[in-house]
């Protein structure tokens, strides 16, 4: 058993946040967390920063200078995984954007490959398209876009290790698809569509518990029309994910969401590139040169391509751009996307019986140290731990 004693600093735990705590560590599970840490001779001086449970990012393209869809193998998915661990992650769903269905089925292959072969932070997979609408393409390759035909529904309800997650465009099955994918374990959401509201909602019926990256690429909220939105702030039970990096949606749009329905049905997602910890950051993307300045990635058109976004980023936004407080932006980037891919029992939050995945921040929320498994991951340069946040 080892013991691991924080001081003088704020400790999210499932029991509320503690000044100070410590928690016991075996086989990589957290047996007890307490308030006291003893004589403290050997206590980490959070120096008014913050430990949380570690982040689980349920879209990240890439990161590290690697692109999911250029190299769905086990040594992609180490890079991309690497990239993050850095910023507090320590849980994702590596995603791949709209592709052929071979590529489709070597990815999941991949991440079960890489799930065995003992990657660090690997859940699963989204699958990001192929269905998905024409009018809400993005930045996806359109050329790339089918219907969900018998050999797609085969690789993706194939039997896996892990999470497999799709988005879709509702307007583009049926009610009925939707239920076999369910059945079969994969955790649907809608995107890049733009269905109505009575579509949406008989989707959300049907079995799709997740909206991705909630206001892009679908039909907006209007008065007469609802539309994805509409449909998803009226639900209060699907998880829906957020890019809070002052780019892809208005700040107030977001603060409007999260007075709508519950937060804990709101997941903080990087939609991270390959620029997320590469020192070089335009990348290639399926063939379109992709510019990244100043955080913001976009296609020579215009077009938004994913983000430059770090889940560390994430929450310090959440706080200082939504005015949420650092606890509930915790809840956001660990447990509510743990419950949305059905990993409470094991993740999301510091208790006894979780995996010892947490992140050490800043008191201004900048990453200062990841852990996985009760072992030290990543750990930036040494960084102060008294700066109040902005």
């Amino acid at each position: 058993m080892t013991l691991h004693r924080f001081t003088n600093g704020h400790i999210v735990t499932a029991s509320g946040v503690l000044t100070r705590a410590t928690i016991d560590v075996e086989g990589g599970v957290i047996v007890a967390v307490t308030g006291d840490v003893g004589d403290g001779e050997d206590a980490t001086d959070l120096r008014g920063g913050w430990l949380m449970p570690g982040f689980i990012d349920t879209q990240v393209n890439g990161g590290g200078g690697v692109l999911f869809n250029d190299e769905p193998t086990v040594e992609g998915i180490a890079a991309i995984a690497a990239a993050h661990a850095p910023y507090g992650t320590t849980g994702l769903m590596t995603t791949l954007i709209s592709d052929r269905p071979a590529v489709v089925a070597r990815a999941l292959d991949a991440t079960d490959a890489a799930i065995a072969a003992g990657v660090p932070g690997v859940l699963g997979t989204h699958v990001e398209g192929p269905v998905l609408a024409l009018s809400r393409k993005g930045i996806h390759d359109p050329s790339r876009f089918q219907p969900l035909d018998d050999e797609l529904m085969a690789i993706l309800t194939q039997r896996r290790t892990g999470r497999v997650m799709v988005t879709l465009a509702p307007e583009r099955v049926s009610p009925a698809q939707i239920e076999a994918l369910v059945a079969a374990g994969v955790l649907v959401c809608i995107g890049h569509t733009d269905a109505d509201y009575a579509t949406t909602r008989a989707a959300f019926d049907a079995g799709v518990t997740g909206v991705t990256h909630l206001f892009n690429a679908m039909s907006p909220l209007v008065h007469r029309a609802p539309g994805v939105v509409g449909a998803a702030l009226d639900d209060q039970q699907v998880y829906c994910g957020i890019i809070v990096d002052g780019f892809h949606v208005d700040d107030a749009a977001l603060r409007i969401a999260l007075r709508a329905r519950p937060l804990d049905r709101f997941m903080l997602v990087s939609d991270a590139m390959p620029c997320v910890g590469a020192a070089s950051k335009d990348f290639v993307l399926q063939g379109k040169p992709i510019h990244v300045e100043d955080g913001r990635c976009v296609g020579a058109d215009g077009t938004l391509a994913g983000s430059d976004l770090d889940m560390a980023g994430a929450v310090r936004g959440a706080v200082t751009r939504l005015g949420l407080s650092p606890e509930q932006a915790a809840a956001m980037a660990a447990t509510s996307p743990a419950a949305f891919l059905g990993l409470t029992a094991e993740r999301g939050q510091i208790a006894p019986g979780q995996h010892a995945d947490w992140v050490c921040l800043t008191a201004d929320l900048t990453p200062a140290g990841t852990w996985i498994g009760g072992e030290p991951i990543a750990a930036p340069a040494a960084l102060p731990l008294d700066e109040p946040v902005a």
